[in-house]
């Protein structure tokens, strides 16, 4: 008699389900053509993680997986796809097809899948779906504003409604509405006038009027607010679902809390690759030109400086033929320069994406930053000076010790003071202020610290 099989260790909390071996074995079964192994493993997987395996594996392997899924699980899986995943899943599909797997989809979700096909086959699906209306009007949003976040799926019910009535509009639109957070109360316009959280609903009365149990004046934004301001508006209030309003007031849709998660994670991406001085957004799926034309630019901002700030040193190569030993002290000072100038300007943008810091704080800060600037270079001033009468460079190890020290303080203060300043100067001109952070700061603060160094070595050193 054999020993049964040992059972896979279960994954740990929070950790991967899709990893490397995952797809490894579902690539080698789709290559030898067992759908029906495939099918039994993708079964257990839930629409994220099946999102995570068609991500990772081959373009054409990804597809035959796609092929063979149910309909029902296909549908669910495009909302977790990025759109360039989705676009290369769907192209070549016919109209019905297309149809039958974008129909189940809630609004806002038909409406992302509807951005990533042809255009020509929009029109056609479009008019084939059931809501098509309100996917048509969700369309017309821009894709990174409350129209384009939100579902036009929600519970209302009149404001004279009773809470039985409301209760009951709630199981008719269970089905559709997934997850119901809250019953919203019009009037007899369509206008918000209130909202009921269910637990509340159910905790009242059956008798009990909605007007009369509804929080009063809603927290709700228009359609054309930027999704980075939806984000902090239900932050800021703890929402789970946020309704959006046209400029009379009607309620014409509604953002849910996993919507706005999708949101942070997108906009913490978008500023990470403009800190680094990537452009447009870079995915895994991305094209080589198409990486290539986002990074391009900001190296050919850095090849600019670079050659500029070497500009600064030929300028001062009569002091480098006196002093040959001031070149040992250019690596320094661009190094600390851009590290100072990095720090500020990050914190700075942090604070803008967050709310938090404003343009009437700028005196405030900019006297922080001064402050903590001249604390910290005193102390790698003076740590610089050591070094240098330690180690009896040049023929004046004390000069030498007091102009590079003199020299770093200088720097670092100016270079922290442009880095806390600009984030918020492209700020108040409508530019994304991520942009301040990485090759912009490190080019400036290259040339602005290799001009403070020389002319500081020159009046005395030489």
């Amino acid at each position: 008699m054999t020993d049964a099989a040992p059972a896979l260790d279960p994954a740990p909390p929070g950790g991967p389900v899709v990893d490397d071996e995952v797809v490894g074995n579902v690539e080698a079964l789709v290559e030898g053509g067992e759908r029906g192994m495939v099918l039994n493993l993708v079964a257990d997987l839930r629409a994220a993680d099946q999102a995570t395996l068609l991500r990772h594996l081959p373009l054409g392997a990804a597809r035959e997986v796609f092929a063979w899924m149910p309909g029902e699980a296909r549908s669910l899986v495009l909302p977790e796809l990025e759109g360039a995943e989705r676009g290369g899943l769907l192209d070549g599909l016919s109209t019905d097809a297309l149809v039958a797997l974008i129909d189940p989809l809630d609004t806002d979700d038909q409406a992302d899948v509807l951005a990533d096909i042809e255009l020509d086959q929009v029109e056609k699906v479009l008019v084939l779906l059931e809501d098509a209306l309100d996917v048509e009007a969700l369309l017309s949003y821009g894709d990174d504003t409350a129209g384009g976040l939100m579902g036009t799926e929600f519970v209302a019910v009149p404001a004279s409604a009773t809470v039985a009535e409301a209760t009951e509009a709630v199981r008719e639109k269970a089905a559709t509405v997934d997850p119901v957070f809250v019953v919203y109360a019009l009037d007899g316009a369509g206008r918000l006038v209130g909202v009921v959280p269910l637990k509340r609903l159910l905790l009242a009365r059956a008798d009990a009027l909605v007007a009369d149990v509804a929080e009063p004046d809603p927290i709700a934004v228009e359609p054309d607010l930027d999704q980075e301001e939806v984000a902090r508006v239900m932050e800021r209030y703890d929402l789970v679902a946020l309704p959006v309003v046209s400029a009379g007031g009607r309620l014409v849709g509604r953002i849910t809390v996993d919507d706005v998660l999708d949101v942070v994670r997108e906009e913490a991406e978008e500023d990470i690759q403009r800190a680094v001085g990537i452009t447009g957004e870079e995915e895994l799926s991305s094209s080589v030109f198409a990486v290539s034309r986002g990074r391009l630019v900001w190296l050919l901002l850095g090849l600019c400086g670079a050659y500029v700030s070497g500009l600064v040193i030929v300028g001062f190569e009569e002091a480098l033929q006196v002093a040959p030993v001031l070149a040992l002290f250019i690596p320094i000072v661009m190094a600390m320069a851009g590290n100072a100038g990095i720090q500020s300007s990050a914190i700075a943008v942090q604070g803008l994406a967050s709310g938090d810091l404003w343009s009437s704080d700028l005196a405030r800060r900019l006297g922080k930053e001064l402050a903590v600037a001249l604390l910290n270079g005193v102390v790698l001033a003076l740590a610089l000076a050591l070094i240098v009468v330690v180690s009896g460079f040049g023929e004046d190890p004390a000069r030498l010790a007091l102009t590079s020290g003199l020299a770093l303080l200088v720097v670092i203060v100016l270079s922290t003071l442009i880095g806390a300043t600009v984030p918020l100067g492209l700020s108040r001109v409508g530019i994304d202020p991520a942009l301040a952070m990485g090759p912009f700061i490190t080019v400036s603060n290259d040339i602005l610290g290799l001009t403070i160094f020389f002319a500081v070595a020159t009046l005395l050193y030489l």
